[in-house]
């Protein structure tokens, strides 16, 4: 396979596991707690639907939870689980019209979220390493797909945890294969209100940093690793982050930026940033 065939097969992947509302019953707002304090709209328990959850499954303050100062909504990304679930596992069934599977559907929800989380970042850490690494992620890749084909009642007796572990020791060997490069080991993590704007950090590892609030404004950002970085706040105006190494979408949506920031083509620019 060409390199130009591969890149475009990593491009898909992620594609797949980008979040589509249109195509999901709603369950995020269902599903999950929630509370005031995290920037959501009210304090919630799992199972209760949102307030401001219509009956066609949309938003009615969608537009303006800028307005509203409701960052958890804006942060939050399900990495594609919600249509997973809403239209292959249970092939167009929706919670309100079947209340006897509400409950099943919701946990089923949150176990395929996190298997879509880690498969988001094994994609990822596939396309930036070696092939002798590459083999043990590809394993990974094919074990996952197949726990999110499986029936619901079957997904609900996945070893989440004992897949997780696994799947971090593949993360942390890619890591480290990355950073044989860099000039010397990494001794922070807090890079809280810091300042970087304009520094060349190209191959930094700022994997599992503290980046709120961090200046990255104009950096140079070549592969540089932010696998688990809380970027809360960060501000990325007029800065290249196309070739950054395991950004995800809710990284992006609490991070500030501008028209002027790019980032890699599997992520959407949001809108408070155009």
């Amino acid at each position: 396979m060409s390199n130009q065939s591969k890149e475009n097969s990593y491009k898909e992947a992620l594609k797949e596991l980008a979040a589509n509302c249109g195509e999901c019953c709603g369950i995020c707002c269902v599903a999950l707690y929630f509370t005031k304090m995290d920037g959501f709209p009210e304090d919630k328990r799992p199972g209760k639907p949102c307030s401001n959850l219509t009956d066609d499954f949309k938003c009615k303050i969608h537009s303006d939870l800028m307005k509203h100062q409701l960052k958890g909504c804006m942060a939050y990304d399900c990495f594609g689980a919600g249509q997973k679930v809403t239209r292959e596992i249970y092939k167009g069934l929706d919670w309100r019209e079947h209340s006897e599977c509400a409950g099943e559907m919701f946990q089923v929800f949150l176990i395929v979220y996190q298997l879509h989380q880690m498969l988001w970042y094994l994609i990822e850490a596939h396309k930036a390493t070696s092939k002798n690494i590459q083999n043990q992620l590809t394993l990974l890749i094919q074990e996952n797909k197949e726990m999110t084909k499986m029936k619901p009642a079957e997904i609900l007796g996945v070893d989440v945890e004992e897949y997780r572990q696994r799947v971090n020791s593949g993360l942390k060997e890619v890591c480290h294969s990355l950073n044989k490069g860099l000039k010397q080991d990494k001794k922070t993590f807090n890079y809280m209100g810091k300042s970087f704007k304009k520094q060349n950090l190209d191959g930094e590892d700022f994997s599992m940093a503290l980046l709120i609030a961090a200046d990255l404004e104009g950096c140079s950002l070549r592969k540089t690793n932010f696998l688990g970085a809380d970027m809360r706040d960060a501000n990325l105006n007029n800065t290249d982050l196309s070739d950054s190494l395991f950004l995800t979408q809710m990284q992006i949506n609490t991070a500030r930026g501008n028209s002027n920031t790019i980032i890699p083509e599997s992520l959407i620019k949001p809108d408070t940033w155009k």
